[in-house]
């Protein structure tokens, strides 16, 4: 019997806990597309990234001529000259990847590019969000444009509206 009443006052303890816990869900894909700010950024951005891309696949077109050029030309070249080019080619393709690596890489000109220029952005959203869960109670508030996980949830928690809203962004 007392383990009946121990169960018992566990389980009421367990539902009254996971009862007074309030959830949110944002779809920050749907916030973002509503933020003109942000669009203008990405346009920015893709401008930029075609931009540098240009020129890094005009250094791999120089390399490529080239190559193409000594192969041609091989037969004609003293070893001294084929050395020269040999190392011509080297240097250009080196140097493309270089580019490549300073425009393009983990720390590259477009990484930074792109943190300076939404990383603000995110933060109003994040502030919004904060400032929205503390203000109505909320333990946690899940992003479901990034969870896999979400099969259903109800329209009633997502917040994203609201969000919108204190950002200025009515919809």
């Amino acid at each position: 019997m007392k383990k009946y009443l121990i169960l018992l006052c566990l389980g009421l303890f367990l539902t009254l806990t996971a009862s007074a816990q309030k959830f949110a869900l944002v779809d920050m894909e749907y916030i973002m597309s509503n933020i003109p700010a942000y669009e203008r950024a990405n346009e920015q951005l893709n401008q930029t990234s075609k931009k540098w891309q240009a020129e890094v696949e005009a250094m791999d077109n120089e390399a490529k001529t080239l190559y193409k050029n000594y192969q041609n030309e091989a037969m004609f070249l003293s070893e001294e000259q084929k050395k020269e080019r040999e190392e011509a080619i080297v240097n250009k393709e080196k140097e493309a990847s270089e580019l490549r690596k300073k425009y393009f890489g983990p720390e590259g000109e477009l990484y930074k590019k792109r943190v300076s220029l939404i990383q603000p952005i995110q933060d109003e959203i994040y502030n919004a969000v904060k400032s929205i869960a503390q203000s109505k109670g909320f333990q946690l508030v899940m992003d479901r444009a990034s969870s896999d996980d979400i099969i259903f949830a109800s329209p009633a928690i997502d917040i994203s509206n609201e969000v919108l809203a204190k950002l200025g962004y009515s919809n």
